[in-house]
């Protein structure tokens, strides 16, 4: 009985040892597999020696990356992929406004250009078109 006891702190230095080191580590080399499986043609992703380029193709076989950095092809591993960038949204588009002269007047004591407030409710058009 007393050896199962002088055992049990062992037994609990491991589990602590697994819980706050193994896990997590496991955790994160679960995401960057993840990551790697996700990776497409046109990705822009930044390598671990800071590297911001697009991805122009991906070799499964040789687990490779071909890189399209402004016109540079490079081949690296895909092991050398730190993260891919958030893709960025197109900007929205705003439709023109066409003004007559009795909706702009210009304030003569600091010759600034005022529009009246009712004109410039520009909504803006939707983001897919």
């Amino acid at each position: 009985m007393s050896g199962i006891i002088s055992f049990l702190p062992f037994i609990a230095i491991i589990g602590v040892f697994y819980f706050f080191m193994m896990k997590p580590q496991k955790k994160a080399a679960d995401e960057k597999k993840k990551m790697m499986d996700s990776l497409k043609k046109g990705d822009h992703i930044v390598t671990i020696g800071g590297l911001h380029g697009e991805v122009d193709e991906v070799n499964e076989s040789d687990k490779t990356v071909s890189l399209d950095c402004d016109g540079i092809y490079l081949t690296f591993e895909r092991a050398a992929i730190a993260r891919i960038l958030p893709s960025t949204p197109a900007e929205p588009v705003v439709s023109e406004v066409s003004l007559t002269k009795e909706e702009v007047s210009v304030d003569e004591a600091t010759e600034e250009v005022v529009i009246e407030e009712d004109v410039l409710d520009v909504t803006k058009e939707d983001e897919t078109k």
